[in-house]
């Protein structure tokens, strides 16, 4: 029964249904949401050091430094 599962009439079908659920607007950013999650979990397993300070630094910028 999963055998077809992900057949390609499938996923047009599956994509005709986000783009009517989320619209055209949304969808670059649901798209682009889950890449990052992805990245970030993939990461996660693997314990990349890279990726964490990657998030440190955006996290210093991010909030300004009192002197």
């Amino acid at each position: 029964m999963l055998d077809n599962l992900f057949t390609p009439t499938h996923l047009i079908i599956i994509l005709v249904i986000a783009l009517l659920i989320f619209g055209p607007r949304k969808l670059p950013e649901l798209g682009k949401g889950l890449g990052e999650g992805l990245k970030g979990f993939k990461d996660g397993i693997k314990g990349n050091p890279d990726a964490a300070k990657q998030d440190n630094v955006a996290k210093t910028e991010a909030t300004p430094q009192a002197k």
